[in-house]
């Protein structure tokens, strides 16, 4: 029902898409940058709730983890900087190993192989995933504008938006019947791309492949699950910074007047405030918190649509010779 919801609202993007320009998207994704940060200094102080939570080790491993992922990026050239998460998370683990932080016990545990379930239908449920994968499909907008500015220096066309959220609504009809988790766009991978600037699809299809394995595979998946938390931390604080930095970039391609600031300093405030002010909204019901911030910055937004937007929003302009 949710994918279902996702393909409706891409089939009509391109009637939706001008209620959200890149001072809209960028705002978005800046938040999602921001929100990611408090991820990655958990991951790297060695995971919430874990016994060795915040040890010198831990914050060891992750800031050698960084070390390597920052000055492959900066000094590296072709594969070392492409590669660069990827070479800083074997180093890692191989310095995690030195220090006994490495369980194998997972792998021992696991099936060498196994088939995946249905599960089974919950009716109550579809209406918060139907809402939720509305407004998730609406945050798409911003993940995909983010991946294409960072990775090829554009916005992206009507095409590509209506592609990839109908491809993202499609792709959860069929993980549903497959027993699947729901997915998102995962905005983690947009800070990938604009670090490597891969966007080859023959590179993440053989991404797609290797996620199949593992999902066939248990013993392959649980080798995955070994990586320490601040092996991963370290990784991927970068990334997270990578993202934040996307969004401001679509913000200030726009004229920061003071009621554009205004409207990004606003929505950014009660976005992210009342996400981690735990418990701010506790006497409210659960429906109202769902969809409280979607709610809140839409009406942001049309305040910006009072004067009115353009005819016909800014594209970035290639040069043929490059």
């Amino acid at each position: 029902v949710g994918g279902a919801v996702a393909v409706f609202v891409g089939l009509f993007i391109r009637s939706i898409r001008r209620f959200f320009p890149p001072l809209i998207t960028g705002t978005v994704v800046f938040t999602i940058g921001l929100s990611l940060y408090p991820t990655a200094i958990n991951y790297m102080a060695g995971g919430t709730g874990s016994k060795d939570y915040g040890s010198w080790q831990n914050w060891l491993v992750a800031l050698l983890t960084l070390t390597i992922v920052t000055v492959l990026n900066h000094f590296g050239k072709g594969i070392w900087k492409l590669a660069s998460i990827l070479i800083g998370i074997i180093g890692g683990y191989i310095i995690a190993l030195f220090f006994g932080m490495v369980d194998f016990s997972p792998i021992q545990d696991a099936s060498f192989f196994q088939i995946p379930s249905p599960i089974r239908f919950e009716p109550s449920a579809c209406i918060a995933i139907g809402l939720l994968f509305a407004i998730n499909s609406i945050q798409a907008i911003g993940d995909f504008s983010a991946t294409t500015s960072g990775g090829m220096n554009r916005m992206p066309t009507d095409q590509e938006l209506q592609g990839g959220i109908v491809g993202y609504g499609i792709s959860n009809i069929l993980f549903s019947f497959l027993g699947g988790l729901p997915t998102a766009t995962y905005s983690q991978n947009v800070g990938i791309v604009a670090t490597t600037k891969v966007i080859n699809r023959c590179v993440l299809g053989g991404a797609a492949l290797i996620l199949l394995v593992a999902g066939l595979i248990p013993k392959f998946s649980s080798l995955l699950t070994t990586i320490p938390y601040c092996v991963l931390g370290g990784a991927t604080v970068s990334v997270f910074a990578s993202i934040a930095m996307t969004g401001m970039k679509l913000i200030t391609s726009q004229k920061m007047s003071y009621r554009n600031t205004s409207i990004v300093g606003l929505a950014v405030a009660l976005g992210m405030g009342i996400s981690q002010a735990s418990g701010s909204l506790a006497s409210f019901p659960d429906w109202f918190v769902m969809i409280f911030a979607p709610l809140f910055c839409f009406l942001f937004f049309m305040d910006l649509l009072k004067e009115g937007l353009p005819k016909k929003l800014p594209v970035a302009v290639v040069d043929e010779d490059n």
